[in-house]
């Protein structure tokens, strides 16, 4: 009997490429692309004040063509990989980029885990997409990734996020103090976690922050 519960179903590009949709109730995901540039840096910026308490510093040239490009060329580096899948989240009625969301730190052997983290653009916070999202990429983990769980950590203030995974049938497992430098300092973060075979919470609307 194999000392592994679960293993890797697909990896890499066989699991997440550029003709890869998840398609959820309000929102389908997809592997960024260069041609997402103008959508994304616009998405971006208009955020920049609503995000900007709950991510990293941004590097200087952030926004701009060039760093998006090397973005892009870490992402489908890291999804060939299978070091973590970076995905786009576009409001279905619309087709419009509303926010992103990644799977990072695969680790596999006897971990088989990810972490997952997201952001928003201000106008789309609050329509329940991201909650939407992350409910959607579940079974991309578990049934095609064959992962066993899903990680996730957040501000403690950051109250949506936490309803955003709790909703999603995420449990609450710990504090870990000095986690994440987030904009510019380092920040405790509450931890949540969810396993394959538990029970995933249903649809419904709701607000979210900015990220978790």
């Amino acid at each position: 009997m194999s000392a592994l519960p679960r293993s890797s179903l697909v990896r890499g590009s066989a699991a997440l490429n550029e003709g890869t949709i998840l398609r959820g109730e309000k929102t389908f995901l997809k592997m960024p692309l260069a041609t997402d540039y103008t959508e994304w840096s616009q998405l971006r910026a208009e955020s920049r004040h609503f995000l900007k308490p709950w991510e990293p510093i941004w590097p200087r040239d952030d926004l701009t063509r060039m760093a998006f490009r090397r973005r892009i060329r870490r992402y489908h580096r890291e999804i060939r990989s299978d070091e973590g899948y970076a995905l786009f989240v576009f409001e279905s009625e619309h087709g419009q980029l509303a926010g992103g969301l990644t799977l990072a730190h695969v680790k596999r052997g006897v971990t088989q885990s990810c972490s997952v983290g997201y952001w928003m653009g201000e106008r789309f916070a609050g329509q329940g997409l991201m909650g939407d999202a992350v409910r959607r990429i579940v079974p991309f983990c578990f049934d095609v990734l064959g992962l066993n769980r899903i990680e996730a950590a957040t501000l403690p203030h950051n109250e949506r996020s936490m309803r955003l995974l709790r909703r999603v049938g995420f449990s609450e497992e710990g504090y870990a103090r000095r986690f994440l430098c987030i904009n510019g300092a380092w920040r405790d973060h509450v931890l949540f976690a969810l396993c394959a075979g538990d029970q995933i919470g249903a649809s419904q609307g709701g607000t979210e922050g900015g990220g978790a």
